[in-house]
């Protein structure tokens, strides 16, 4: 069995594949103040539900943006599941070519997704990562990775609000009926929700005109995509398991 971690800022999604399909998904939230031997007894638990246990574990790939989170990793792995993880980072495989202006620079969870957008659907295509921060990078026909940009995630923006603004209490982040909100809540849940969907429609529209390609494609992923979608012109495409997926192109390449 290959365990698969994707390490965010705000949440280690963890898949188990079985090297045909994947088995089974699960997200604990990060936490670098927690020891190894608390992620140990949570990963075992998880594997649990599955009956599968540490001696299952033949291989391991970690992408991390969380840089304290690698000790911890990487103890859990070889003094617990006694299997060495591959990292993703300088000097691993990748199939793209990393074109901007640091390579050794690029984010692990930027390549693992344009690997894995270029691996199931070819480019060129524009990758939007709705997590801590919302990513927007781009992979052209011939697998050169190009960059792109950095936007605060709407999780980010609607803490600033709520955190900032003393007579707007929390409400839920999600679709508002309307646009016009008719009430303090859907006014809220429109400004947040339309118009962060304008903002990242806007950076599709810029990135398809820099890039002449007015038909690129558009593919989605992360905690908020299901959210923003709907208010979207342009995201048509949800893949909730793109960067397990392409974890498990990279362990093959690499293996």
């Amino acid at each position: 069995m290959l365990l698969l971690l994707d390490i965010g800022n705000t949440n280690i999604v963890i898949g188990l594949h079985n090297h045909s399909t994947l088995q089974n998904t699960w997200r604990v939230r990060t936490d670098a103040t927690r020891t190894a031997d608390e992620y140990s007894m949570i990963f075992k638990n998880f594997l649990l539900e599955d009956e599968v246990t540490f001696a299952d574990i033949d291989g391991i790939i970690v992408s991390s943006v969380v840089p304290e989170m690698q000790t911890i990793i990487a103890t859990i792995c070889e003094r617990k599941i006694h299997v060495k993880p591959l990292f993703v980072g300088a000097g691993i495989k990748t199939g793209i070519h990393v074109k901007v202006d640091e390579p050794r620079n690029a984010g692990a969870d930027l390549i693992v997704g344009a690997v894995a957008t270029y691996k199931k659907y070819g480019g060129p295509a524009i990758i939007i990562d709705f997590g801590t921060a919302t990513t927007m990078t781009v992979i052209t026909e011939s697998g050169d990775y190009l960059g792109g940009a950095i936007i605060p995630g709407i999780e980010l923006s609607s803490k600033a609000l709520f955190g900032g603004a003393a007579k707007i209490p929390h409400f839920r982040l999600e679709l508002p009926p309307r646009v016009i909100g008719r009430s303090t809540e859907h006014a809220v849940q429109s400004g947040l929700v339309f118009g962060y969907a304008s903002l990242v429609d806007g950076m599709i529209e810029r990135m398809r005109a820099e890039l002449e390609l007015p038909d690129c494609k558009i593919i989605t992923t992360g905690g908020q995509a299901r959210i923003i979608a709907p208010a979207s012109k342009y995201i048509e495409k949800i893949d909730e398991n793109l960067l397990l997926d392409g974890l498990k192109f990279l362990y093959d390449m690499n293996r």
